[in-house]
């Protein structure tokens, strides 16, 4: 985690350093992104929602690259529907996507070749997820209204918050 001043202030223009170029889906447009990963060599991979794909960019590129899906919208292992988080797994070099529609979390490697992903977690709406620097794989559920933590391999999870319903009380 970085180390930032409570103080810090940051640019108030920002500079586009992925799409920017309508929406779309060709490989320098997005379509709905939402989550999106940085890793240590400032390549960045994000989760576009509703091109149904992962997309990879390295920083000063104008154009990315698919990584995870972009077969259109299904639930193949080689297809994805609506992926709203991603993160890399350093340890395996590998992608964990949140692939919502299809109710599951799954693993694609980063190796040149890999053509489909491989089910993780099945039955949740996952949201959004993280990693802790033990590999514990945090999932946020957005039908269950609760976070699950994952060991690699396990399937059901422990409850972290929430699993109570939906509601606003503490």
């Amino acid at each position: 985690i970085p180390d930032i001043p409570a103080d810090a202030r940051w640019a108030q223009n920002g500079v586009p350093v992925a799409g920017g170029h309508g929406l779309g889906n060709a490989t320098n447009q997005l379509y709905w992104p939402f989550g999106l990963f940085v890793d240590d060599d400032q390549t960045m991979v994000i989760a576009d929602r509703d091109n149904h794909r992962i997309i990879q960019w390295k920083m000063g590129d104008t154009n990315g690259q698919v990584v995870a899906g972009g077969n259109g919208s299904g639930n193949r292992l080689d297809q994805l529907y609506s992926p709203p988080d991603v993160l890399i797994d350093k340890e395996t070099d590998s992608l964990i996507i949140c692939d919502q529609g299809n109710r599951r979390v799954v693993r694609w490697s980063r190796r040149s070749g890999t053509t489909q992903g491989q089910i993780l977690i099945d039955n949740s709406w996952c949201y959004g997820l993280a990693m802790d620097n033990q590999r514990y794989l945090y999932i946020s559920d957005y039908d269950k209204h609760e976070v699950r933590r994952y060991q690699i391999g396990d399937k059901n999870g422990t409850l972290v918050a929430g699993g109570n319903g939906q509601g606003a009380v503490v």
